[in-house]
């Protein structure tokens, strides 16, 4: 049997190999459920024997305590910055620099790679361990986040396959630390749900997490890392025969690692450290074009943010060659994809009508060319989302454009503030049709009431008027519904009913056989039902059970338009926010106008006044399920509905009957586990006649 020590040694083992069969290999061998058995495991043994947990522990990827501030560290090879170029006639304006300073016009071989999106940092391993991390700083000092690199799932505490006694001491690995876009999402909706600042970008957020002074937090951000580069990598000596100094001065990078950059990156793969899966060798500038080309369409697909491409000529002789410039190498570019944020300024707002009612405040921007397009106007949502900004006409914005996404503002760059910026006021009444408007319960979208009226929603509003569970026009498609409204034949759903057979055949794509049926469609659909009617209204939230409910409580459209918000209350399934919605759409003048013409029109049977007890169905819940071949679904449901039963759509312990037809699936086998009578189509119908 293993002791303690042999026992953690061979779980840390383990983990180590598969963090890297993980991160690295993007290989894993077990689910995530067995590392997590495994770590629980390591880190029990370690707490009854403390003695026995290292630095290198994967346990340790945990954080620990905070600290009171970061302490700042000098690199002993400069952390450099890139040039940029932003198109392909800067790029190889580049190439020719180079060229001419190795007066060579042979191709060159370059090393390609994202340019990720996050921040540079510099991994100090001796014998191995790691010891310390640091920032780039401004290239020469930098703030030394060891605690919090430790926590990095990604990053090894200690390197894997280092050989013996040969090996540098000292090996430095540069790399960026970014947050991958699912975890970015998935820190500012916590912080959304508790009403905290969220991060404007990944970058932010994980520069923010690297700097946190407690590595708890840090632990909890998912951040991730790749490496892009070797920093100094060499032996210790003594300065004196005491051996009371040490200085790191002896340069052994040619001696372990390759010639050729991109051998080299995998080379720290093979020490346990993830390079970038994309990172490709290139033997031509035009193979160095389709690349940038072939990222730049993956750009939105990728899991993490880049902003560019990276290349870098391979041959490290060459690099040598080379040199540098000020902080930045000449054998390396940046060649930057088009911004996706840029700053400029709110001109105005102004406010526009949905086809659902819903009124949309788009800020009119002074244009500016972001995400490789120019952008003059940009969604703001609603009033939280001004709220939560704190925008103001006249403002400096930051907007953002990433490939289709619509653009965003950001954020507002309160510094530039001008004596002349103005609230933003919503409207009181429609934009579009000077209508009411109203801020539904639980809702941060204003909407106009006129749904039958406003000319933005007429088109919807007569579709739903003419659909198969409303009215159920025969010959009135959609498209036809649009095509009538744009050639300006009708504007209400009571203009359907004016339309004559001349107007219609005269259409383009419709003859007199297409124009015959409509109308005929249209007259068939004067004689309907109360139910049918109210639904057909398209009142918010008022679907086919609620309006059979409300005719079958109120027995007249008279009583339904008067009622008060508590008696709708008193109706099965009406609650506060649909009953707002009732009063609401009835208040409004505009609708009144095409009710009553409706109602001039169209005729239904009168509803025998019954009190709920009256009802033989009431209280009952039906559910139905597969295919009814005697009647509709729809039908069923509106006779049972008549008959006081609520339909539901799922089984249930309170469901009391399932009718099931032909190719009834799984609510028929829920219905029989748990007991609920069956009902056949055939008793459907018995039982409908029954009270009919």
């Amino acid at each position: 049997m293993l002791n303690a020590q042999e026992k953690i040694s061979q779980i840390q083992q383990q983990l180590n190999q598969y963090n890297h069969e993980y991160y690295v290999l993007d290989q894993p061998t077990v689910p995530d459920v067995e590392y997590d058995r495994l770590m629980n495991e390591l880190i029990a043994l370690e707490t009854a024997n403390p003695s026995l947990k290292t630095l290198d522990s994967p346990s340790q990827k945990v954080g620990g305590q905070a600290l009171k501030s970061f302490s700042q560290v000098t690199h002993q090879l400069p952390m450099l910055s890139l040039d940029n170029v932003f198109s392909l006639e800067d790029f190889h304006a580049f190439v020719k620099r180079v060229k001419d300073r190795l007066n060579n016009t042979k191709a060159l071989t370059f090393c390609a790679e994202p340019k990720l999106d996050g921040l540079a940092v510099s991994l100090r391993y001796e014998q191995g361990q790691l010891v310390q991390a640091a920032t780039r700083g401004d290239g020469s000092v930098g703030e030394n986040i060891t605690t919090n690199i430790r926590t990095i799932k990604s990053i090894p505490l200690k390197l894997m396959g280092v050989p013996g006694k040969d090996f540098p001491a000292i090996v430095e690995v540069r790399g960026e630390v970014f947050m991958p876009k699912a975890s970015f999402n998935a820190l500012n909706e916590l912080a959304k749900k508790r009403g905290e600042k969220g991060f404007a970008n990944p970058r932010n957020a994980a520069a923010g997490s690297l700097r946190q002074l407690d590595s708890k937090i840090t632990a909890k951000r998912n951040l991730a890392f790749y490496a892009y580069s070797l920093g100094f990598v060499g032996e210790v000596t003594f300065a004196d025969a005491g051996g009371s100094e040490t200085i790191d001065n002896l340069d052994l990078t040619d001696t372990f690692f390759a010639n050729s950059h991109h051998q080299r990156l995998c080379q720290i793969k093979a020490l346990g450290l993830p390079m970038c899966p994309e990172v490709r060798l290139l033997d031509t500038e035009q193979a160095c074009d389709a690349f940038y080309q072939d990222i730049l369409a993956k750009r939105n697909g990728l899991s993490y943010e880049i902003d560019g491409t990276v290349l870098k000529v391979d041959d490290i002789s060459l690099q040598k060659r080379l040199g540098f410039v000020a902080r930045a190498p000449r054998w390396a570019i940046a060649y930057k994809f088009p911004a996706e944020e840029e700053l400029t300024t709110v001109d105005d707002v102004e406010f526009q009508v949905g086809r659902t009612g819903a009124i949309t405040p788009v800020a009119r921007l002074k244009p500016v060319f972001v995400g490789g397009v120019t952008v003059s106007n940009a969604t703001l949502h609603n009033q939280d989302e001004i709220n939560r900004l704190g925008l103001k006409i006249n403002d400096t914005v930051i907007i953002r454009r990433a490939g289709d996404v619509i653009p965003q503002i950001v954020s507002v760059v309160i510094d530039k503030r001008p004596l002349n910026a103005i609230d933003i006021v919503f409207p009181g009444t429609c934009p579009v049709c000077d209508s009411a408007v109203a801020k539904p319960e639980g809702e941060a979208v204003l909407r106009c009431t006129a749904g039958l009226f406003c000319a933005a929603q007429r088109k919807e509003a007569i579709k739903h008027f003419a659909s198969r569970k409303a009215h159920d026009v025969d010959g009135l498609g959609d498209k036809l519904a649009e095509q009538l409204v744009d050639e300006k034949l009708i504007n209400t759903p009571a203009d359907l009913f004016k339309l004559t057979e001349i107007q219609v055949s005269t259409m383009e794509r419709m003859g007199k056989k297409s124009a015959t049926n409509l109308i005929a469609g249209l007259e068939a659909a004067k004689k309907t039902t109360l139910p049918k009617f109210i639904y057909g209204l398209g009142i918010r939230e008022v679907g086919e059970a609620t309006a059979a409910n409300l005719a079958n409580h109120f027995f007249t459209l008279e009583a339904v338009k008067t009622a008060s918000l508590e008696d709708l209350q008193k109706v099965p399934d009406v609650g506060v926010i649909v009953a707002k919605n009732i009063v609401n759409f009835f208040k409004e003048e505009h609708n009144l106008i095409v009710v009553t013409s409706l109602s001039e029109i169209m005729t239904w049977p009168e509803i025998e006044m019954k009190t709920a007890s009256e009802l033989p169905l009431v209280d009952q819940t039906f559910v139905l399920t597969g295919t009814l071949t005697q009647m509709g679904r729809s039908e069923a449901k509106s006779a049972l509905q008549t008959l006081g039963a609520k339909v539901s759509g799922s089984v249930s312990k309170n469901t009391h009957f399932v009718v099931a037809g032909d190719k009834a699936g799984s609510k028929l086998t829920k219905a029989q586990d748990l007991g609920v009578e069956i009902l056949t189509e055939d008793d459907l119908v018995v039982l409908l006649k029954k009270y009919s």
